[in-house]
């Protein structure tokens, strides 16, 4: 989970998007400046940046040096949450904190799975899934699973997170 505030640029961008979830503040700004330095990007970015908002969106930026707001930020999909000034590093403590009361396995899945299947056909994107969803589950997740199943699991509280 990452934490993003003020200029988020070049590597800054590259470093942002290899985060698997990323909330800027309202003073957050993205940009690929290299264009206009005469250099391409390195870092994995034109993996990484591209496959978050797509090769139009990166074009534009890189080509015009154009900077995102954090409004638009969130728009094409570079950020996923949008805080007051300063408020950031708050709100990803908060996600990661949800994030690790899941099984490791389960977030194992969710993080090494779930892009690999987005690259696949139709057909073996569900066999993979099929795959992971069959494999043998840990008793935390079993027991997790029961107390739903039990209508016994604690209910998700949203609070926009």
């Amino acid at each position: 989970v990452a934490a993003l505030h003020g200029a988020v640029v070049g590597g800054g961008l590259e470093l942002a998007t290899a985060a698997h979830v990323r909330v800027g503040d309202e003073s957050a700004l993205f940009g690929l400046p290299e264009g206009q330095r005469g250099i391409f990007v390195g870092g994995g970015g034109t993996v990484r940046i591209q496959r978050v908002v797509g090769t139009t969106v990166m074009m534009d930026m890189m080509l015009t040096g154009r900077l995102l707001t954090a409004a638009e930020g969130l728009q094409e999909k570079v950020i996923r949450y949008v805080t007051p000034v300063g408020e950031a590093l708050t709100k990803a403590k908060e996600l990661a904190h949800r994030i690790a009361k899941n099984s490791v396995e389960t977030n194992w899945m969710i993080i090494n799975v779930l892009p690999r299947i987005h690259d696949m056909t139709h057909d073996d994107g569900l066999f993979v899934e099929q795959l992971n969803s069959a494999r043998a589950r840990p008793p935390e997740a079993e027991a997790r699973l029961r107390e739903f199943v039990d209508g016994k699991a604690k209910k998700i509280q949203d609070n926009q997170a």
